[in-house]
C-alpha cells in the first residue's frame, strides 16, 4: 500500500488566523510549524504542538534549511514594512529552494482596492491603494507574484475583509468599553468569521491554482454602528448613542477606516473553490462567537494568547 506523504505547514507569523488553521490541520495529522517575535508566544506554540521559531524583520532564521525541511505548504502572514513582505526580504531564495512545495498563500487585505464611496469590488478590480498600510501591502503582493511569474513559486493572494471570531469581534469590543457607535451616511465594510477563512483556506490547498487572487468577506457589507447594535443586544446591554461621523473625536488611524468605503464581493471563492459561508452576515458570525464563548472557553484563552495578532 502506497503511503501519503506527510504534510507539513510552515506560517511566517503564527497569528490569529495560522491559529484556527494549524488547529484544523493538526485534526488531519499535518505538521505544523511557525514563526513568531514574540519569545512567550514561541514557548506557547511548542506547548501546543507547533514548531516553533523567532523570525522578525531585523532576525532572520538562523537555520533556513532546518526550520524549513519537510515543508509541503506555507503561509505569509506578517504585516509587510515600506520595502514589502518581512519574509519575502530575508528567505525567498532558501524557500525557492525547498522541494516538493505544493500551496503557499499571502494573507492580504481587501485595502488593496482603495476608497470606492460606497461601490462594489470584485478580484478583477484596478488596486489603487490610498493608505500607507494598502500601499505596503500590494508592494508585498507583487513580490509574491513576481516569484509566481517568474519561477513558478505556486502562491495565492487573499485579500481579507475584516477578520473576526471568538475572542476577537464586536462583543470584546463592547465589553472592554472601547468602541463607540459612529454614524456617517453611505459607509459600509465586509468582515469574515474566522471559521470562514479557514475553510476557505482550505478549499484553495485542496484546489491549488496558482497565481489566483480571492477576496475572503462575508455577503453583508454593514456600517460598524450595526455591528455594535447587535453585539449590545445579544450581550443584554443597551446600545450607546450614535454618534455623527463629523462630530467624533477620531485618532488619525480610526479616521483612515472610515475613509476606505467599499463593498466587496466575494463570488470566486463560492464558485471556484466550492465555498459555502457558514456565517455570510455579522448577525450569524456573533451568534457563533458568543456559543464558543459559553461552549469553548479553554480553546479561546488559547486563540486569543499575547501575540497572536497577526504576524
Amino acid at each position: 500500500m502506497t503511503q501519503t506523504p506527510e504534510k507539513r505547514l510552515f506560517v511566517f507569523g503564527y497569528g490569529y488566523t495560522a491559529t484556527f488553521l494549524g488547529l484544523a490541520l493538526q485534526k488531519k495529522g499535518w505538521r505544523i510549524a511557525g514563526t513568531t517575535r514574540d519569545p512567550e508566544k514561541y514557548r506557547t506554540m511548542r506547548e501546543h504542538g507547533v514548531e516553533s521559531f523567532l523570525f522578525d524583520e531585523d532576525s532572520s532564521l538562523p537555520d533556513p534549511f532546518r526550520a524549513l525541511q519537510g515543508t509541503t505548504h506555507l503561509l505569509f502572514s506578517i504585516p509587510p514594512n515600506d520595502a514589502g513582505d518581512p519574509a519575502f526580504l530575508a528567505h525567498m531564495d532558501d524557500i525557492l529552494h525547498i522541494p516538493g512545495l505544493e500551496w503557499a498563500g499571502y494573507l492580504s487585505t481587501t485595502g488593496a482596492y482603495g476608497n470606492r464611496d460606497g461601490g462594489w469590488v470584485d478580484e478583477t478590480s484596478e488596486v489603487r491603494p490610498d493608505t500607507r498600510r494598502g500601499v505596503k501591502r500590494v508592494r508585498a503582493e507583487d513580490q509574491f507574484l513576481s516569484a509566481w511569474r517568474a519561477q513558478g513559486f505556486p502562491v495565492h493572494i487573499f485579500r481579507l475583509a475584516g477578520i473576526y471570531g471568538p475572542g476577537r469581534s464586536a462583543l470584546d469590543s463592547v465589553r472592554a468599553g472601547n468602541t463607540r457607535r459612529i454614524e456617517k451616511p453611505g459607509f459600509a465594510f465586509n468582515r469574515m468569521h474566522i471559521v470562514d477563512i479557514v475553510q476557505t483556506l482550505l478549499a484553495s490547498i485542496d484546489r491549488p491554482n496558482p497565481g489566483q487572487i480571492y477576496n475572503l468577506s462575508d455577503d453583508r457589507p454593514a456600517p460598524s454602528h450595526e455591528l455594535i447594535s447587535t453585539a449590545c443586544e445579544m450581550m443584554g446591554i443597551t446600545p450607546l448613542p450614535l454618534t455623527p461621523f463629523d462630530l467624533a473625536d477620531l485618532s488619525p488611524i480610526a479616521r483612515s477606516f472610515y475613509a476606505d468605503n467599499k463593498r466587496v464581493r466575494n463570488d470566486r471563492i463560492k464558485t471556484e473553490l466550492g465555498v459555502t459561508l457558514l456565517y455570510p452576515d455579522f448577525i450569524k458570525g456573533l451568534q457563533a462567537c458568543l456559543d464558543a464563548e459559553q461552549n469553548e472557553p479553554d480553546l479561546i484563552t488559547r486563540w486569543t494568547t499575547k501575540g497572536n495578532a497577526e504576524g
